[in-house]
């Protein structure tokens, strides 16, 4: 086969370090464009960005030149160097260390946008921590409560 093709499509969440509720209703929505924009620029299909203003939750595709951790890390680097740029009061800002992953089939895509579009009245009654733990049972991965908070 001449040509390497390839759709995975992920959904990647993660918290501001120590779930600091930096992003307000201020910058929320430039943080998720900023971010879209950001993977778009690596050739990555950003189907929704979205989230509340203590986490972030990005349904895309995972490009054929970056591995999973690659995308991460290039999506928080960039995105918190912009996000301090954007004001002092922010000069503080970071994302925390750690992550979670997970693949989702084309045909639970359209779920998953409806997902995270609806973050602010989905977090009017769950935590974040209630959340992550929730896709972790549902994806059976193990982990270690005392580690996954720091």
């Amino acid at each position: 086969m001449p040509q390497s093709l390839s759709q995975v499509i992920l959904h990647i969440i993660f918290s501001t370090a120590n779930r600091k509720r930096w992003l307000d209703d201020n910058i929320r929505d430039r943080v998720h464009a900023y971010i879209a924009t950001t993977l778009r620029d690596q050739k990555t299909q950003a189907f929704r960005v979205g989230g509340t203003d203590d986490h972030i939750h990005i349904a895309c595709n995972l490009p054929r030149n970056f591995n999973q951790s690659q995308l991460i890390s290039h999506v928080k680097t960039n995105s918190s160097k912009w996000i301090k740029s954007i004001d002092s009061e922010y000069n503080a800002f970071s994302w925390q260390k750690g992550y979670g992953i997970f693949s989702v089939s084309h045909s639970h895509l359209d779920k998953l946008i409806e997902y995270i579009d609806n973050q602010k009245a989905h977090h009017k009654t769950t935590t974040f921590k209630e959340e992550f733990l929730t896709f972790l049972k549902k994806y059976q991965i193990q982990y270690d409560s005392n580690y996954i908070w720091e």
